[in-house]
């Protein structure tokens, strides 16, 4: 295990659609140098929940990289099981009734928009911090990771959840890679 001892496992990624919406799960272990597992939930380009467990503990396991595979594939069907039975959406309601659209590359609204409600119709407000799920409330408190600069990253995540085929994402990477090494 010396040569694999820095390697991270591959993590998981899926597009779901839950009432009639776009949903994004990924997965991912940060390697031995920071031990930790962690899967977000992301509507919109925004993460909506997410769960983060250390292997701290487990480092020295004589099968550590089939272990760490294996604590990821639970925590990545949690989430997807918690999704499809209706866990986040009352947080995705509260938050969509407030969330305002934005053009690509637009930083801000030009004005406030107009908010025309029917009689006896509220916008939901947001639950309290201590009403929340702990790892959306772990979520808001981290930092925003690093871009990467390479130009996957996009100010609003619009690449994240996407119609095309996994065919056609591989062959869009093969295409960029063949045209980089030109």
């Amino acid at each position: 295990m010396a040569g694999d001892a820095k390697k991270m496992a591959v993590g998981f990624n899926h597009n779901i659609k839950h009432k009639g919406k776009p949903y994004h799960i990924q997965t991912e272990d940060s390697g031995l140098d920071n031990p930790h597992i962690i899967t977000h939930l992301f509507v919109g380009g925004n993460i909506l929940a997410s769960k983060k467990t250390s292997y701290a503990d487990i480092v020295g396991a004589e099968n550590l990289a089939q272990v760490v595979r294996e604590l990821m594939e639970e925590q990545h069907k949690e989430m997807l099981r918690n999704l499809v039975n209706g866990v986040y959406d009352d947080i995705d309601a509260a938050y969509s009734a407030q969330a305002q659209a934005y053009q690509p590359g637009q930083l801000r609204a030009e004005r406030a928009p107009d908010v025309r409600l029917q009689a006896g119709v509220a916008i939901p407000r947001p639950p309290a911090a201590h009403q929340l799920p702990p790892e959306v409330v772990a979520a808001r408190g981290a930092p925003a990771p690093p871009l990467r600069g390479d130009g996957a990253e996009t100010l609003f995540g619009e690449d994240l959840v996407s119609e095309k085929s996994l065919d056609e994402v591989i062959l869009s990477y093969l295409a960029d890679d063949l045209g980089d090494r030109k």
